[in-house]
């Protein structure tokens, strides 16, 4: 199962950021960072980037790299701005599919928006339909969620924390795991033997015998 994780945008994207100056791309990286860190804990999952630290990656760019990869999955992470830059009421949680409505993606998107409005308490915007060019130009399922405005004063207050954003990666791992039926990478049980002798040399042998086995041995005196 491959996941292409895109956070949006970059550090110097102008104009996306809040109007105190919280940058968009930082709440961006968090949640993809988070979200990617729950979903290696999956069997069978290989995650990836379409951002970049060192610079804001061109959308086609972002595009081209999850068809190279053949990803089964894309998801893009932002968060949302209304008016001309100053504080307003908008508020709450939406995600989009391209128009067409592609019936994995609307899937996938419900259950995004189903799991960010139940983990956050914030207003249902629903989920809706948009030519962005990340959803456009992938040839994977892909869905584009916004989750929550910079421009509302509580939101964004929101936003900074890392409990929000920790909220919100785990909704949309939830969302992921939910429609593609991942399982949790079982934990391997392990035990101990302690055995104690009275003199070294049985000990050396024993452990020999062991390692000669498979096993880890330590000899502690």
């Amino acid at each position: 199962m491959k996941i292409i994780l895109d956070a949006g945008h970059g550090y110097s994207t102008p104009g996306k950021r809040s109007p105190d100056g919280m940058r968009e791309y930082e709440f961006n990286r968090a949640v993809a960072s988070l979200a990617k860190e729950m979903l290696e804990k999956f069997q069978h999952t290989a995650v990836s980037f379409a951002h970049s630290d060192e610079r804001d990656v061109p959308l086609a760019e972002r595009a081209a790299l999850a068809n190279k990869q053949n990803a089964n999955c894309f998801v893009s992470i932002h968060a949302n701005a209304y008016g001309t830059g100053g504080w307003n009421s908008a508020g709450g949680i939406e995600t989009y599919v391209y128009p067409s409505k592609p019936r994995e993606a609307l899937a996938l998107a419900q259950k995004i928006q189903r799991n960010l409005i139940n983990a956050t308490g914030l207003r249902d915007r629903g989920v809706k339909t948009a030519d962005f060019q990340v959803l456009r130009e992938t040839q994977m399922t892909a869905v584009l969620v916004e989750c929550g405005f910079m421009t509302n004063k509580e939101e964004a207050s929101l936003l900074r924390t890392p409990l929000y954003r920790k909220r919100c990666a785990q909704a949309i791992v939830k969302a992921i795991a939910e429609q593609y039926d991942l399982r949790k990478t079982d934990k391997i049980k392990q035990y101990k033997v302690q055995v104690a002798f009275s003199e070294k040399q049985l000990a050396e042998k024993l452990a020999g015998t062991l390692k000669n086995d498979g096993f880890n041995a330590t000899i502690i005196e």
